[in-house]
């Protein structure tokens, strides 16, 4: 009996997964036509879908893909604290040769495209967005995309589809080239948070990683460009 009851909730928590991350692709692939403004609910479908599935799964404790009381010893896993600081070079990087590229207009396009989420000009507010933000987006795309993903296809698969999903909802209208590039960009930097969750197997560490980021890619905007 307790045999086919696990096998049930593991065909319901594959049921929610792929319905799930079908509905997360659908809205964030809206982003691609400039009139559509859904494409940010699939942070809130990601972030629904987690706690859902966690709770059909029973996944508690270590299995949990998001856990507050293990974030020290998920540090010192092997590889994490290096692979946490890969976006922030990656994302300084970025901005540099877009804006060498594109001549300042990178820093104008990227402005655009997060000034309707960020009030940069209210320093604590900016703080608490930045951290609420890069939250819903790792229990999104690592915690549930990635992580519940990952029961049902291979790391690699999980991690490119999720990541051009997840890029997909960060594209904003604008030249064809600084699009491509900022969408590039994204992509480069949610795979890297994709390698950070799957050795953390916490999407908190992921969490940190991506609040790093976007704190040093908002100080090398203001302060060299």
């Amino acid at each position: 009996m307790k045999k086919q009851r696990i096998m049930e909730n593991n065909k319901k928590s594959v049921a929610l997964t792929i319905t799930g991350v079908a509905i997360m692709i659908a809205l964030a692939v809206t982003k691609v036509m400039p009139s559509s403004n859904i494409a940010g609910y699939s942070v809130f479908v990601g972030i629904a879908f987690f706690f859902i599935a966690e709770a059909v799964g029973k996944e508690k404790g270590p299995e949990s893909g998001l856990r507050f009381l293990t974030v020290l010893e998920d540090l010192k896993k092997p590889g994490v604290i290096v692979w946490i600081l890969l976006p922030t070079v990656s994302g300084i990087v970025t901005n540099i040769v877009g804006n060498l590229m594109f001549h300042g207009e990178f820093e104008a396009h990227v402005l655009g495209r997060t000034g309707a989420i960020l009030s940069f000009d209210k320093t604590l507010l900016l703080i608490g967005q930045v951290i609420i933000a890069a939250f819903g987006e790792e229990i999104a795309y690592r915690g549930f995309f990635l992580g519940k993903g990952m029961k049902i296809c291979p790391f690699w698969l999980c991690a490119v589809v999720s990541s051009l999903t997840f890029a997909a909802g960060h594209i904003a209208a604008g030249n064809a080239g600084i699009v491509r590039f900022d969408f590039a960009g994204v992509f480069i930097d949610s795979l890297i948070f994709s390698v950070v969750y799957r050795k953390s197997g916490n999407c908190v560490i992921s969490t940190i990683s991506h609040i790093i980021a976007n704190t040093a890619a908002i100080i090398v905007l203001f302060l060299f460009f």
